[in-house]
């Protein structure tokens, strides 16, 4: 086991370096003169920046938090960059044959050419080189011939090179900041009303405030979880549900950072239920943690509302520790006749939530995929990755989460927090 970790490992590492010589090669080498401030600058970076980036994947298991801090914001940031600088090289690499070659065609004129086939080939070579060079220096009219294309001057290559280094960077720059800003502004408010056959017309209308994945950690702080708190308190809802992936730290690194979830305000109150990152940050601390802020950890059991059950399981990266989902225990023996709501961490889980007769699933954990293409790759061991789907008899909506991991960035899924309406067929 020990081996495959390290030659996982050995293989990373290999693949950043090759990946960061071609970054070096098409932004660095062929833009810039050999020695020059640019070319020193930037072999520099390209050392510099994959150690930053693996300190801050590595930075939770090794350092403290205040160390980690140092690594996470520009390490996680230059992630994404890199992901985006790739995908603009390969489309940069697409257009630099035509952006090499269209500017180059030249044209001779129709006299010219003919006079220089013409020419005699035995005596007089002069008259065959004074009609070369007319050809050369004629200006291009109507009915002149195209000749072959030129080779690429090196000053054209040189344009090219630094165009597509210049379009790629701002293309990438332009989308990391943009995915910045929509996690470091906060989650915006998502409306979605799920009609529920079960649900008595005493709870149509009931609103369930959904906050999944805040990721408290080194780069998201007290700050964030007080937007979420806000965002939360001036909707209004009956009911809030903290769908786990609260924190990716220690109680004594993030328990002042999560300390504002004590103002959340509901008239049925707050509940939480664990996600896989708090079996990496020691759940059951946080769940007593939780509980001290008045927010009720659900831990494979249930509580009777007005008009339907709620029910929590573990996330199922307890199993791990003894303490995964047991939805016997959450909902065996209740009455089938009451709309059941399970709050899951791992949208996974949903078959489970079928078989025991579960009416609604609310789910976080993909983030919706974060970073666009990871949409694509979210969709393989998730059945849902983000909105409201249904299985059976039972409907599972995923909410994209308010925070996000590792870089502070999402592309194609931004962050939000849901306010999902119960909807009764009988009203």
């Amino acid at each position: 086991m020990i081996v495959l970790v390290v030659l996982g490992a050995l293989l990373v590492l290999a693949l950043l370096a090759v990946v960061h010589w071609y970054l070096w090669r098409r932004l660095v080498r062929d833009v810039s003169a050999s020695g020059g401030l640019w070319r020193r600058a930037g072999t520099v970076l390209a050392v510099v920046l994959p150690v930053l980036s693996v300190g801050a994947l590595i930075g939770g298991k090794v350092f403290p938090m205040a160390v980690e801090r140092w690594f996470a914001w520009p390490g996680y940031l230059w992630l994404p960059v890199l992901l985006y600088l790739l995908i603009a090289l390969g489309l940069g690499e697409l257009l630099r044959p035509l952006l090499l070659r269209l500017p180059t065609r030249r044209a001779v004129p129709a006299g010219a050419a003919v006079a220089a086939v013409e020419a005699p080939n035995t005596a007089d070579t002069t008259v065959g080189a004074e009609a070369s060079e007319a050809a050369e220096a004629a200006p291009a009219t109507e009915g002149d011939v195209p000749s072959r294309l030129a080779a690429p001057s090196p000053e054209r290559r040189l344009f090219v090179a630094r165009a597509v280094a210049i379009g790629a960077s701002g293309a990438a720059a332009a989308v990391v900041g943009t995915g910045t800003y929509g996690v470091l502004r906060g989650p915006r408010l998502k409306q979605v009303t799920v009609p529920l056959a079960k649900l008595p017309a005493r709870a149509h209308g009931y609103r369930i405030a959904v906050v999944s994945d805040i990721h408290l950690g080194p780069i998201l702080g007290r700050a964030h979880t007080q937007r979420i708190v806000d965002t939360i308190n001036g909707a209004q809802p009956d009911l809030i549900t903290i769908v786990g992936d609260l924190v990716d730290g220690t109680v004594p690194e993030l328990g002042r950072d999560a300390e504002p979830l004590a103002q959340l305000r509901a008239r049925d109150g707050a509940y939480f239920v664990t996600g896989n990152h708090e079996y990496i940050s020691g759940a059951a601390p946080w769940v007593d943690f939780v509980r001290e802020l008045g927010v009720h950890p659900l831990r494979n059991a249930r509580v009777e509302l007005g008009g339907f059950d709620l029910a929590g399981v573990n996330d199922i990266a307890g199993e791990r520790e003894g303490d995964g989902p047991d939805f016997g225990r959450a909902l065996g023996d209740r009455d089938p006749a009451r709309t059941a709501v399970l709050l899951s961490h791992q949208p996974v889980t949903i078959h489970d939530a079928v078989r025991h007769g579960v009416d609604l699933q609310l789910s976080g954990h993909t983030h919706g995929g974060q970073l666009w293409p990871g949409n694509l790759i979210a969709k393989l061991p998730n059945p849902t990755v983000a909105g409201l789907e249904r299985y059976g008899d039972t409907q599972l909506y995923v909410t994209r989460g308010a925070g996000a991991w590792g870089p502070p960035v999402r592309v194609g899924a931004p962050s939000d927090i849901t306010i999902v309406t119960l909807a009764s067929l009988q009203a």
